[in-house]
């Protein structure tokens, strides 16, 4: 078959339900980089990208990028690392990380993330220094024995399954040090990284061999993949008959000439100049849309409203994937920020996958992350926002409470069978009229949390709901109403 019937077989499929139902999911990163733990505080990926500064990454937030920051001598990682670990070199950070897999409980893991309402688990089994989580048979040609003794990809794949969500697997196809080292300061650079030689046929196994252990639900790549759409077509091919309910995220752009052409300074400095005007333009890092795929994948990003083509924000708690140990409070999400975006995004049709980054010395999830997980528990597991799944965008995604003072607080909206759900980003104690729908005469309005029948009347601005006592964030259900025209 050729590659043009491959790609147009491949966009027979259809993203399955499970997938658009799940509304949150859980990424999680934990690399030897886990075991340093720092990166800067004071930047923002999406700053860097829009800077156009040739060394830009070499203060990256992300922790899980340190061996990368430690190439660029001047940097705020190269300093730590000197101060903290003298001239050891990054690759002896794994022992400690192995030495840290002896504390590890995947169950404990799979419970807490289960308790968040999150429907699917995403690992992230190889990131960019190419250290993989399971014991790979697919030999590193250039770093022997660079896996886990333990098969971590294994054990939390059964112990997420056994608490009923999906597990899916992350793979760094676009970047692996172990091939290419090179540093990356910039997009030019960072295009001009993507191994070639025998790093394809590398990659292609080990992502072959990923689907045949652990049959993964979701199969998500990163910044690009090193081989030409005719070979990655098959693969991806591969991966649906194997798990026709597979989802395959948007960031397997196919290796071409002109991601070679990177490694021309003029190029590079191009491409990183488009690069940051994108990025600008966009308010963050949205990844281009390769030939094929199934969801897209902006990162710390939110589309500012519905969208055709199903999408899931990825983010941390903080300004990090992998774990940072310099992060404070205020870098962290608070509680109502956290819970006020899962509401965003689910009324706009999207998943959030937010990410855990566990410690690399004794694989424990930080306490200020547990206590994120815990909000999310009370408010997404079997609190009000559990109501976000299996729904879908209503006729507008938000809206402007009127409390019964005459104060007014934001709302968001999604639909399921003959339900509007109501999320109302904020405290409210009284009453709120809704003023975008209208009621009919079946119409009955209930706490979707809990069921309880709530006090209502229609009135000629919208329904007018009797909360009674103070309330913080509730979700209401307003069953058999019609919209208003706006």
């Amino acid at each position: 078959m050729s590659a043009r019937a491959d790609l147009k077989d491949l966009r027979r499929h259809r993203v399955p339900a499970w997938w658009s139902d799940a509304k949150l999911g859980i990424f999680v990163h934990w690399t030897p980089a886990s075991v340093a733990g720092f990166a800067p505080i004071d930047s923002h990926i999406g700053d860097l990208l829009a800077a156009g500064d040739p060394e830009a990454l070499a203060e990256n937030p992300y922790t899980e990028w340190y061996e990368n920051s430690l190439r660029f001598p001047n940097s705020s990682a190269s300093r730590y690392h000197r101060e903290t670990y003298g001239l050891m070199p990054y690759a002896e950070l794994a022992d400690l990380y192995r030495e840290g897999l002896n504390s590890w409980d995947p169950d404990d893991w799979a419970r807490t993330f289960a308790a968040t309402g999150a429907r699917y688990v995403v690992l992230v089994t190889k990131h960019h220094d190419g250290f993989c989580l399971w014991p790979s048979s697919v030999t590193n040609p250039n770093r022997s024995g660079w896996h886990t003794g333990r098969d971590v990809v294994g054990e939390l794949s059964e112990a997420v399954r056994a608490a009923g969500m999906r597990f899916g697997v992350y793979y760094s196809g676009g970047l692996d040090w172990t091939f290419d080292d090179r540093p990356i300061g910039n997009l030019g650079s960072m295009l001009a990284a993507i191994p070639r030689g025998s790093y394809p046929d590398y990659a292609a196994a080990q992502v072959r061999e990923l689907i045949e252990r652990y049959r993964p639900s979701v199969l998500w790549n990163d910044i690009a993949w090193p081989a030409p759409g005719k070979d990655l077509w098959p693969l991806l091919a591969e991966y649906y008959r194997a798990v026709p309910d597979g989802v395959v995220n948007d960031r397997w752009m196919p290796w071409s000439p002109v991601m070679a052409a990177a490694r021309n300074d003029l190029v590079s400095r191009g491409a990183d100049a488009i690069n940051a005007r994108a990025t600008r333009s966009k308010g963050g890092l949205i990844p281009p849309k390769p030939p094929f795929f199934d969801v897209q994948t902006p990162e710390y990003v939110v589309f500012d409203d519905v969208r055709r083509t199903p999408w899931e924000c990825v983010r941390g708690m903080d300004q990090s994937f992998g774990y940072n140990r310099m992060s404070g409070p205020e870098q962290f999400l608070t509680d109502d920020e956290l819970l006020d975006m899962a509401a965003d995004i689910a009324s706009k049709g999207g998943n959030l996958l937010l990410n855990v980054g566990p410690r690399g010395e004794d694989a424990a999830i930080p306490d200020e992350q547990r206590a994120r997980l815990d909000t999310l528990a009370r408010w997404a597991g079997h609190g009000p926002g559990s109501a976000m799944s299996g729904s879908r965008p209503w006729v507008r995604p938000s809206g402007e409470g009127v409390v019964g003072d005459g104060s007014r607080v934001p709302l968001r909206y999604w639909a399921a069978d003959r339900h509007v759900d109501v999320a109302v980003l904020g405290p409210l104690e009284g009453s709120l009229l809704v003023d975008d729908v209208e009621a009919t005469p079946t119409t009955s309005v209930t706490d979707a949390a809990s069921g309880e029948q709530l006090e209502w009347n229609a009135t000629d601005e919208g329904v007018r709901v009797e909360i009674g006592g103070p309330a913080d964030r509730p979700v209401l259900r307003l069953t058999d109403v019609v919209a208003r025209p706006s």
